[in-house]
Order: structure tokens, then C-alpha cells, then sequence
């Protein structure tokens, strides 16, 4: 019973607890004085990050240990961002909205792992059904293999008396032309 307090506890915890990634890109974007770089569209419901270059410079390091762009947009994605346009670095969340800082705590990261433990599991799966069919091919080959070989063999030895008999035969034949021809005059 204890545990299960403990779990309900935790998950009460989590459900209004919000992301670090989420807090610290919502206050860039709500931050006034950093509108020359990013900022919330027109309606606030998307923000633009106006100049990538200077956002990665200048603002990224200032609240996450890098200063990378791409990285910055990889995370979006997994919290369910979309770009909005091609022509501009515009994102969109349903629950990302200037002035409402409450729904943030109602956004959660992909489970993108477990999908990759799925496919994992899968591919290993795939990979051992596809190395028992080879090993079996390979058995089977294997064997297919001794019999052509005892065939050849078989053949070889064949096409050798053959072709002695052949050159035994060629080799005797002028004496026995010349026996013949030998008879037929007398």
C-alpha cells in the first residue's frame, strides 16, 4: 500500500513538474530584450527564432551547455514541436503559448526509446531467424558441394580412361592400316 502512495506521490510530482528544456526555452523567447533574435509570433502561438546564428552565438549558451542550433532543434522534436514554415525557423506546440507558462507541465518528452528498443528487439529477432535460414542454406550448400565434387571426381577419372583408350586406340590404328594393307596385297 505504502509503494503504491509512493508511486501516486511521483506521478503527481511529474505530471505538474516541468522540464528544464521547456522552462529555459520559454523564458528566452518571453525575454523583451531578446526579440531581435527570437520571439513569439503575432498571436503567440508559435515563437521564430529571427537569427539561428546569433540565437546558437550568443543566447543558447547562456541557459544549456552547448551552442548548438541543430541540437537546440532535435529537442524541440522531441517534445512535439513542429516547424511551421520552411522559409523561417518558426515552431509550434499546442501547449507552448505566450503567457501560458502553466501548460508547459502537460508537455512530455517522445518515448522515442522505447520504439528503439522495440526495433531493436526486432531487428535481433529478424537477425537471428535470418542467421538460422543461412546456416541451414549453408549446411545444404555444404553438402550439395560433396556430391558435385564426388561427381566431378567420378567424371575426371571417367574422361582419363577415356582419353587413354582414345590415344591407345589412335596409336594402334596405323599398324593395323598398314597390317591390312599388307593382307590385302598378298
Amino acid at each position: 500500500m505504502e509503494e503504491e502512495t509512493e508511486k501516486g506521490l511521483l506521478e503527481c510530482v511529474r505530471k505538474f513538474s516541468t522540464a528544464p528544456f521547456l522552462l529555459k526555452t520559454y523564458m528566452l523567447v518571453e525575454d523583451p530584450t531578446t526579440n531581435d533574435v527570437v520571439s513569439w509570433n503575432d498571436d503567440g502561438t508559435t515563437f521564430v527564432v529571427l537569427q539561428p546564428a546569433e540565437f546558437a552565438r550568443d543566447l543558447l549558451p547562456t541557459l544549456f551547455n552547448h551552442c548548438n542550433f541543430s541540437s537546440f532543434v532535435r529537442q524541440l522534436n522531441t517534445y512535439g514541436f513542429r516547424k511551421v514554415r520552411r522559409s523561417r525557423w518558426e515552431f509550434c506546440n499546442e501547449r507552448f503559448r505566450k503567457g501560458e507558462k502553466e501548460l508547459l507541465c502537460e508537455m512530455r518528452r517522445k518515448k522515442s526509446w522505447v520504439r528503439k528498443k522495440q526495433n531493436e528487439r526486432s531487428l535481433a529477432s529478424r537477425f537471428s531467424s535470418n542467421y538460422a535460414v543461412l546456416m541451414d542454406e549453408n549446411k545444404r550448400l555444404k553438402k550439395e558441394n560433396k556430391v558435385l565434387q564426388s561427381e566431378l571426381t567420378t567424371i575426371k577419372t571417367k574422361c582419363r580412361d577415356l582419353l587413354d583408350l582414345v590415344t591407345k586406340y589412335s596409336s594402334a590404328k596405323p599398324e593395323r592400316l598398314r597390317f591390312e594393307q599388307v593382307q590385302e596385297e598378298s
